[in-house]
C-alpha cells in the first residue's frame, strides 16, 4: 500500500474574529487548496507556541499567512526560525505563504520590511521566472495579495522566480528545500471580499478596498501552483537535481 503524503501546516495567523464564524481557519484553507494531493494534514498553532518536535514528522511543511510582521518581537518567532533552519538542514521541504514567504527568507538571512509602496491588495499578476516558469503551465502567476510587508533582500542561495512592479521578490525558490510566494493561493473569493470590506476605512481606504474587490471577478492560478509545488518540492528527481 502506498503511504499517503503527510503535510504539517504551521498556523501563524487566524481570520479576524468578525469572520471566524463564517470561514474555516488558515490550516483548513491550505488543506482545501492542496486537496488534489490526497494528503493527510496536521496543524500546529505556532502563534500559541506549538512548535513541531522534528522536521521529519511530515513530508512537507506549509507556513500560513499572518497579520504579524516577521520582524516583530513575538515569543514564537525565534523558535519558528529555528525550526525553518532545522527543516532546511534535514532536507525537509517547505512551502511559505505571505508571512510564510517572509519568515523563511528572514530565517535564512534575508530582510523583510514594510513597503513604501503601501498595501498590495486584490489579484496581482506576477511574471514567472526560472524554475517556476519551467514547471508552470502559465507564464504569469495570478494570486490574491493582502500585504504591506515585503522581502526586500533575498537570502544567499535563494532564486527569485516571480516578480511584479509592486513586489520585486514575489516568489522565491530554495533549491532542494523550499518554495515561497507572497500571494495567497489558499484564499477564496468570498473570504477575500469580506476581508476587504472589513478592513476598508481601517487599515486602507474604501477606494483601495473597492479596487481589490473589482479584481476578484477574474480567475487566479492557484490550481496551477499546486502542480508547481508538487514538481519542485515533492518530485524526487527534481529535488535530487537541485
Amino acid at each position: 500500500m502506498t503511504k499517503r503524503l503527510s503535510i504539517g501546516v504551521l498556523e501563524t495567523g487566524r481570520p479576524p474574529e468578525e469572520l471566524a464564524g463564517r470561514y474555516s481557519n488558515y490550516p483548513a484553507m491550505v488543506a482545501a487548496w492542496l486537496a488534489e494531493l490526497g494528503a493527510e494534514f496536521s496543524d500546529y498553532a505556532v502563534l500559541d507556541g506549538q512548535i513541531p518536535s522534528s522536521p521529519m514528522d511530515h513530508d512537507l511543511w506549509v507556513i500560513t499567512g499572518s497579520k504579524f510582521g516577521a520582524y516583530e518581537d513575538h515569543p514564537w518567532i525565534a523558535p519558528l526560525e529555528d525550526f525553518i533552519r532545522a527543516c532546511r538542514d534535514a532536507g525537509r521541504p517547505m512551502f511559505g505563504i505571505c508571512f510564510g514567504h517572509q519568515i523563511i527568507a528572514q530565517a535564512l538571512g534575508g530582510e523583510v520590511r514594510k513597503s513604501d509602496k503601501g498595501w498590495g491588495l486584490g489579484l496581482h499578476d506576477y511574471r514567472s521566472e526560472g524554475p517556476l516558469e519551467d514547471t508552470s503551465d502559465q507564464s504569469i502567476m495570478t494570486l490574491s495579495a493582502f500585504h504591506q510587508d515585503q522581502v526586500v533582500d533575498i537570502p544567499q542561495g535563494a532564486q527569485r522566480v516571480a516578480r511584479s512592479e509592486f513586489c520585486e521578490n514575489a516568489a522565491l525558490y530554495y533549491p532542494g528545500f523550499a518554495l515561497t510566494v507572497q500571494g495567497h493561493p489558499e484564499f477564496r473569493e468570498p473570504y477575500l471580499r469580506d476581508l476587504a470590506k472589513l478592513r476598508a476605512g481601517q487599515v486602507f481606504s474604501q477606494a483601495e478596498a473597492e479596487a481589490a474587490e473589482a479584481s476578484y471577478d477574474r480567475a487566479d492560478t492557484a490550481a496551477d501552483l499546486v502542480r508547481v509545488l508538487k514538481s519542485l518540492l515533492l518530485d524526487k528527481e527534481t529535488r535530487a537535481a537541485s
